[in-house]
């Protein structure tokens, strides 16, 4: 069970951090964001990442296992990492509808999952 709330934690963590980092590229279509200046984008983005750590802390608490849960620390980092492209992914396709997924971020996501693999493999 600690599995999966701290797994579905990053999830939401890196949400709200896709949307900090890579939102505030579509907000010139906003109307109200038109005239803001980077360093109003800036703070809107800080705010939004407020909320990743909200999430981000409690996923790393909950699923260490030097606090009872069943991931080693190098294996909550390549599972943050693999959530954190996965949403990357799902948010780009869905906001940025000019993106395509091509054979070489196949190739690199096929390595992404050799990669949970191994370190999962010598636990």
């Amino acid at each position: 069970m600690k599995s999966i709330a701290s797994i579905g934690l990053l999830v939401l963590s890196n949400t709200f951090m896709t949307f900090a980092w890579y939102g505030h590229l579509k907000f010139k279509e906003l109307k109200w964001f038109e005239t803001l200046g980077l360093f109003s984008i800036v703070l809107i983005s800080w705010g939004i990442a407020f909320f990743e750590y909200c999430f981000q802390v409690p996923a790393n608490r909950i699923g260490f296992e030097g606090n009872g849960g069943p991931f080693s620390l190098m294996q909550l980092k390549v599972i943050q990492e693999v959530v954190s492209l996965t949403v990357f992914v799902i948010f780009t396709l869905l906001v940025f509808k000019t993106e395509t997924i091509r054979i070489n971020h196949l190739i690199g996501f096929f390595f992404l999952i050799l990669a949970v693999y191994f370190i999962f493999k010598a636990d």
